[in-house]
């Protein structure tokens, strides 16, 4: 089959139109004529991704994290520069699923949601009519410690930041959470009345503002959203079997983490 065969698909459930202005998404390396055997999901392509693609025999990449997602110059060797040669050099698609696999229902973070046990959920912040990012829910009270724990637990994580002064340990009911970096979207949550924010990268002079303004928050990485890896390849399976479609699903295995704690 070829590889606009199972993107037409994809395309179907987590249209491109969906992602937030100015963002990456869509094949960014190779053909979507090239036949393909063997499609690897992974959240990001990095060196040892583009190794792990190579000894698979992978012929299509999906992955959320683009590899090009700076104008670049050129294609001069270099460490950088060798990640996209070495996949041009062995013929390996890269297709991106950014913002539109975190807008559309059933994504991201509907599933980061589900995980969690956050119900009745609405999305966080309008990107266009009917849909947006990030979502919004409530949660069997509990303290913001023992929620913490739960975040830690379930997403297999070495450590959490809590942002929070002193040792406070507040009742939490309400919880707001946006994949990745979406600590812009933390006045969202203030009016969405969430007690409690769970985003990556939060800034130190953006965390203090979130609690003068009365909100936590829990950074737990931007890494949480390798979950794209396991959910995605769920998807395509399923869609193999229904199809009868001719291909190997790989779940990349390399580490892209770039921070653990001691």
């Amino acid at each position: 089959m070829k590889a606009r065969d199972l993107i037409a698909k994809y395309e179907a459930f987590c249209p491109p139109e969906l992602s937030m202005a100015g963002d990456v998404v869509g094949l960014q390396i190779g053909s979507l004529d090239k036949e393909i055997k063997r499609v690897m999901v992974t959240l990001d392509v990095r060196e040892g991704t583009v190794a792990e693609a190579i000894a698979g025999q992978v012929d299509l990449i999906i992955t959320k994290h683009a590899p090009i997602f700076k104008g670049i110059k050129d294609l001069v060797e270099s460490p950088q520069r060798n990640i996209l040669l070495d996949l041009v050099k062995h013929d390996i698609a890269v297709y991106v699923s950014h913002t539109n696999i975190d807008i559309v229902p059933n994504g991201l973070n509907d599933w980061f949601c589900q995980h969690l046990d956050i119900k009745e959920t609405k999305y966080l912040s309008e990107t266009q009519p009917g849909f947006g990012i990030g979502r919004v829910g409530t949660i069997e009270p509990t303290t913001l410690e023992n929620f913490a724990f739960k975040v830690k637990t379930t997403f297999n994580l070495d450590a959490i930041r809590l942002v929070r002064y002193n040792d406070e340990n507040p009742l939490i009911k309400r919880v707001a959470i946006c994949g990745g970096s979406g600590d812009d979207f933390y006045k969202a949550a203030l009016k969405e009345k969430a007690d409690l924010y769970i985003t990556g990268d939060i800034y130190y002079h953006t965390a203090q503002e979130m609690l003068t303004e009365g909100l936590y928050a829990l950074d737990p990485g931007h890494h949480i959203e390798v979950l794209f890896i396991d959910k995605v390849a769920q998807l395509i399976e399923g869609w193999k079997e229904f199809e009868g479609w001719p291909i190997s699903i790989l779940r990349s295995q390399a580490s892209s983490n770039p921070f653990s704690h001691l």
